[in-house]
C-alpha cells in the first residue's frame, strides 16, 4: 500500500490513480494522521449507470437487449428495397388529409 500526504497526492494525483487502477491502494495522511484511503472500485460496480437502468427495464419486460452480431448480419444481408412505395403511400395519404 502506498502512502501520500495531501500535498503529495495533489501534485501526483495521476500517478496515484494509475496505481489504484492497477489494483493498489493509497493511504492519505494529513499532518501524519491517516484521513482517507483510496481503493479500486470492485469490477461489479464499474458498469455505467445506463447498464443498471437497462437491467431494470429488461427485468420489467419493457425491453429486450440484443445479443450482438449485428455488424456481421449487415455484411451478409442486403438492405430492404421497395420501402419507397410505403413512403409514397404515406405522403399521398397526408396530402389527401387523412
Amino acid at each position: 500500500m502506498k502512502t501520500a500526504k495531501v500535498a503529495e497526492l495533489k501534485n501526483g494525483l495521476s500517478g496515484y490513480l494509475a496505481h489504484v487502477k492497477a489494483g493498489g491502494r493509497v493511504m492519505v495522511f494529513d499532518r501524519d494522521r491517516p484521513i482517507a484511503q483510496i481503493v479500486p472500485v470492485p469490477p461489479s460496480d464499474r458498469r455505467s449507470p445506463d447498464t443498471h437502468r437497462l437491467q431494470r427495464l429488461e427485468r420489467k419486460g419493457l425491453i429486450r437487449r440484443g445479443k450482438g452480431g449485428m455488424a456481421r448480419w449487415l455484411r451478409t444481408h442486403r438492405p430492404v428495397r421497395g420501402a419507397t412505395g410505403v413512403l409514397k403511400a404515406l405522403l399521398d395519404e397526408r396530402k389527401a388529409g387523412w
